[in-house]
């Protein structure tokens, strides 16, 4: 979806203050306030909240299950490719995370189509990801612990990657990188 400079930038202020107080106590003149404008103004880059969170979510959804069909559809082995959907994670945590908050937190919010798509796209990437570990444990590469249990612990930690890092200084990306990688599969290796 193709969105202007000023849409994109009242998604920016918007998707902080979602960030911050959460979306139901977010509103539209809220978000103007911030901007420094009318909120009436807003409607002529915005039909509303839904707007910003469906381009927000789903934005970021579709980022999520591009690299995952990248990934799955790869050569590489389970491991290497658990490995390549750990990194992804950590980067789109380090560029995106006021949108992540948005897609861990009030995704829910989304309504009609856009709810349907979102569960879809999160249940097609969550049976990707079961099934990579699924291979990675049927080739003795993953020890033969309960695939949804590997599943929960990577994506847990994974999903709220963004919260932490905030809190931890911003540790150096390619360091995180190493070692979560290194802390999550170590544990199945």
């Amino acid at each position: 979806m193709k969105v202007s400079v000023r849409k994109r930038e009242i998604i920016k202020v918007a998707s902080q203050l979602f960030k911050d107080k959460g979306y139901n106590a977010v509103s539209m003149r809220d978000i103007a306030l911030e901007l420094g404008i009318k909120a009436a103004s807003l409607y002529n880059h915005i039909e509303g909240k839904q707007e910003i969170l469906s381009i927000l979510v789903l934005d970021l959804a579709k980022e999520f299950t591009l690299g995952m069909n990248k990934i799955a559809s790869s050569e590489l082995s389970p491991t290497q490719k658990i490995e390549q959907l750990i990194e992804m994670h950590i980067d789109i945590t380090v560029t995106q995370s006021e949108a992540l908050a948005a897609l861990n937190n009030d995704w829910m919010h989304l309504e009609g189509e856009d709810l349907k798509s979102f569960i879809e796209m999160r249940d097609d990437y969550e049976e990707n990801f079961r099934s990579i570990i699924k291979a990675g444990i049927a080739n003795k590469e993953i020890k033969n612990y309960h695939p949804e249990v590997i599943l929960f612990s990577i994506l847990s930690t994974l999903r709220t990657l963004y919260l932490w890092y905030q809190k931890r200084g911003k540790l150096d990306v390619n360091v995180l990188k190493k070692d979560m990688v290194a802390v999550l599969l170590k544990g199945i290796i």
